[in-house]
């Protein structure tokens, strides 16, 4: 019969929990901003941290993160962009015990000022740069946000995603302003709006224009079928070729 020896793994299987966390992000004032809560209750009671909770039984994992958002924050679900980010199961990321996490990431328009529920003392945007995650979160929430950041601006080049900060209808302009807050970078306006344009059910023209205060109408468009960008919009490059 098999015998366990110094160093071997145990066999005994470990009593896990699941929760469900959200990087919920949105752009304000031309940058990213991501949704906290702080903690109403121990562990890291007063502690920034990500919305999140614990799964219900018989509770789909989506199911779980759509209700995490309604009762921490007060948002509606249905006006964000969801996908399910990553699972984080370290041994020690929560002091309660064995606690398995599923990430997900929202993006979103501008939204409003979030209300905290029963879970949370207060909830609010904070704006992210390039150091990603400097808050000192509680739990390993500072990786799940620079995984969620990573993961938003990485998906704007292959994909159609930044439509989903615009509103229903936006300009050429809003849209490569996404880009540029997203990545913390330049990016040529001109070839821009060719790669824009030019790329079949990126964006759809509605035929109206916007007439600003200062300048020339500058034409509105709306979010067409398309996922996926071929060739690719790389960040590598500021100056967005075909």
């Amino acid at each position: 019969m098999a015998t366990l020896t110094k160093g071997s793994p145990s066999r005994t299987h470990a009593t896990v929990r699941a929760t469900v966390d959200l990087v919920i992000l949105t752009l304000q004032a031309g940058r990213p901003h991501v949704l906290l809560v702080e903690r109403g209750k121990e562990p890291y009671r007063g502690r920034l941290a990500l919305p999140g909770g614990f799964l219900r039984d018989g509770e789909d994992l989506h199911d779980a993160a759509v209700r995490e958002l309604v009762e921490e924050t007060g948002l509606d679900a249905g006006h964000l962009h969801l996908e399910q980010l990553a699972t984080y199961g370290t041994a020690d990321r929560d002091p309660r015990g064995r606690v398995l996490t599923v990430a997900y990431l929202a993006l979103a328009p501008s939204l409003p000022a979030p209300v905290a529920g029963s879970d949370a003392s207060d909830a609010r945007w904070a704006p992210v740069g390039d150091e990603a995650a400097p808050f000192r979160l509680a739990f390993d929430h500072d990786q799940i946000l620079r995984d969620g950041l990573e993961r938003a601006r990485s998906k704007l080049e292959y994909t159609t995603l930044a439509t989903a900060f615009c509103a229903e209808v936006f300009t050429i302009g809003e849209l490569r302003q996404v880009y540029e807050a997203l990545w913390g970078m330049a990016v040529d306006a001109r070839n821009f709006n060719r790669k824009v344009t030019r790329t079949e059910g990126f964006v759809v023209p509605t035929g109206q224009k916007r007439q600003p205060a200062t300048g020339r109408p500058a034409a509105l468009y709306r979010r067409g079928p398309a996922t996926a960008l071929y060739p690719p919009m790389l960040r590598t490059r500021v100056d967005i070729e075909n």
